[in-house]
Order: structure tokens, then sequence, then C-alpha cells
């Protein structure tokens, strides 16, 4: 069927916005979940671990899934799995096993991973032909999904109803929009015919973008901002209930203004891009991001502690889509690049949870976020390899 580029459009906003609910859903009941399992912050990173292998797995995954079939089908199935995750932590919290809540966590990080390339590589082309920047506004979607996720679950917090059943609702919901609205990805874009399909990994290209040093300081970048804007996911509501004294539903409250922040700064920020270049949005981004990040570590204040968030969640806003669409414009093989980036950016939500973990355990939670904001301090001094090549 021809799909208009309205509907395409549309769709990709959706899609985008599915995995903002349900990724917000979960974390504004992880103080519910962790009273749930009995666990300390030390077990709750490694809980938390089944989230970044999963996404680990997703990521690397899904260049050669879309390569060979499309970007259609691996949307399809990372949504599926991003709903079936919803449904298998509320089932793990309500019995108290942890295995089974890591591998709620595992299928959500799966379906997020393995849906990012596939979904980013449809928004390429939607934006290509539409002739404007739209990825910004695209990840703004996801964003938005974080804030309406953020609300409901901080308000079905504070009237302390059931993990199980709120978890449930969200995978009945993101199944409910997939239906109709995968109908309008068209099929096969980003498949690779004939022998590229079946040897894409193996392309002689691969090996020389492996090796550019401008681009991987580009993934860079996107692994310290990625782990700002994983941290917040994370654990941005246990800092504020363990280490700034707010009530849970408060703490949720907290979240929800970082997520607020994170949809102002993607929606308001592609102006700024088109305005400024890639290397100034994200060194300011990186910048606003440590600022926040600071703030909450060494101000024993409520009141800043939830006005830092803002400057956190405003900060790390722009990391993931500039920085990815700095690397695809970086040199030839564009999809090879962006590929290579997320991949290094996917490393931060591999190592970040587990590690600010058994930190936390030893020197506290809010102690713990030296090691993000000396990563997002050292990324900014790296912004200037987003700048485009010169021609001469």
């Amino acid at each position: 069927m021809t799909v208009s580029l309205g509907r395409r459009r549309i769709a990709v906003f959706a899609l985008f916005f599915l995995p903002g609910v349900a990724m917000a859903s979960w974390v504004t009941r992880t103080p519910d979940v962790r009273d749930l399992l009995g666990a300390s912050t030390g077990r709750m990173g490694l809980v938390l671990f089944g989230l970044s292998v999963g996404s680990m797995v997703g990521i690397l995954c899904s260049g050669p899934l879309v390569s060979r079939w499309g970007a259609r089908p691996v949307i399809a199935a990372g949504t599926l799995a991003t709903a079936a995750g919803s449904g298998v932590i509320g089932v793990g919290a309500a019995a108290g096993a942890d295995p089974v809540v890591a591998l709620g966590l595992g299928l959500i990080g799966l379906g997020m991973g393995g849906g990012e390339v596939a979904l980013n590589v449809e928004g390429a082309e939607v934006e290509r032909l539409l002739g404007r920047s739209t990825l910004p506004a695209m990840h703004g979607f996801y964003s938005l999904g974080t804030v309406a996720g953020a609300v409901v679950g901080m308000t079905l917090t504070a009237i302390s109803f059931p993990v199980l059943w709120h978890l449930a609702v969200v995978a009945a919901v993101v199944l409910a929009v997939l239906v109709p609205m995968i109908r309008y990805v068209p099929a096969g874009v980003g498949r690779r015919t004939g022998q590229d399909s079946g040897t894409h990994t193996r392309d002689p290209a691969r090996p020389a973008v492996w090796r550019e040093p401008k681009l991987l300081l580009i993934g860079g970048i996107i692994l310290a901002l990625a782990m700002a804007e994983g941290t917040a996911n994370d654990w941005l509501p246990l800092v504020m209930v363990d280490g700034h004294g707010f009530d849970p539903a408060l703490g949720s409250a907290v979240f929800a203004v970082f997520a607020a922040s994170m949809t102002v700064g993607r929606f308001a920020g592609g102006r700024f891009v088109d305005r400024y270049g890639h290397a100034a949005a994200l060194c300011a981004s990186a910048v606003i991001g440590a600022v926040g990040i600071a703030l909450v570590i060494l101000v024993d204040n409520q009141a800043v502690a939830a006005t830092a968030a803002v400057l956190w969640g405003i900060g790390a806003s722009l990391g993931f889509p500039v920085a990815l669409s700095a690397a695809g414009g970086s040199g030839d093989d564009s999809a090879a690049r962006v590929s290579l980036a997320a991949t290094l950016g996917y490393v931060a939500f591999l190592v970040g949870p587990p590690s600010l973990g058994h930190l936390g355990e030893r020197f506290g939670l809010r102690n713990a976020l030296f090691l993000v904001l000396i990563i997002v301090v050292a990324a900014s001094f790296a912004t200037p390899a987003a700048r485009p090549a010169r021609t001469p």
C-alpha cells in the first residue's frame, strides 16, 4: 500500500513515544520495585544490569537485521519486546523475584536498543523526504512519552497503586498503539538487496570507520551524554529519595521534571542546531548537563536538587540525536557511522547502572554521580570533533 508522508511522520512520532512511556513507567516505580524486592543499592545495580545487557544485544543486532529485513519488522519486534518487558517487570516485582525483574528489563532494553537504529533509519528517510530537520523532534516525542509515563507513574505511586497492574496497563497501551501505527511504516526501508544484504557486517569499509579518530570522539560524546541521560533514567528517583530525603512520590515528580526538560530541549533544540551547528549544540549540552549534575551532588537542598534536574535534562536532551546526526554526516557510509556511534553510546547503558550501583553502595548515590560528572565534563572538550569537515 502507498503511505502518505504525513502519515509516515505521525507513525514515527508515535513509535518514538511508546518506549518513552514504557521507560518512564518503570523508572517512576523503581522505589516501589526496590521495596518489593527488598533489594540493596548494590542488588538494584545487578537487577538494572538486565536493561544494560538487553540494550547492548539489541543495538548490536539491529543494524544487520535492518540490512536484511528492513526497518519495519525490526521496529515491530522491538516494540513488542518493550511491551512484554513491562508486563514481566510487574510480575517479577509482585513475586519479589530479582531475576524476573531483570528479565523484564532485559526485554525492554532489547526492544528499545533493537528498535533504536531501525527507528532512526526510518526517521532519517522521512526527514530526507520532508527536506527539513525533524530527528530532534522525533526524539522529542520519546521524551514526551517519558513525561506522560512519569506523570502517570508519579500519581499511581502517590496512591500506592499496585506495580503489577500499572505495568500491565502500560503493556496493553503500547500494543494498542503499535498495531495501527506500524501499517504506516513502508516495507523495505534500510534493506540492502542482492549480495550486500548477506555481507553487510563484512563490508570492507567498516574497519576503516572504526579507526577514524574523529568518529570515535563523536562516539565518546554520545557515550557521555547517553550516560548522563541513562543515569537519570535508572537512578534519579532513588537519588532524590535516598540522597536528598524526598518521599517516593516527590522523587518520581523530580524525574517527571527531568523528563519534561528533556522534551523541551529536544523540541526547541532543532533551531539552535540549525543556527549554531552540531559542535556548539553538543558543547552547550555537556556544560549545562554538568552544571545540573554538580548541583545535585554538591548542594544539600531539595529545592536546588529539583531545579538542577531541569539543567540536567536540558543538558542531556540533544546529546543522542545531535551526535548521531554529526556521526552520519562525518563521511561516507552514513549507516555504518550511525551504527558505530550508537554502539559506543550504548556502552554507557551497559557499564553505567552496575558501576553506579557498586559506587553508590560504598560511597552513596550522590557521590557516585561524580563519575558521570567527570565523563560529561571530558566530553565537552571533545565536541569540536562534531564540526563538519571543511571542503577545499
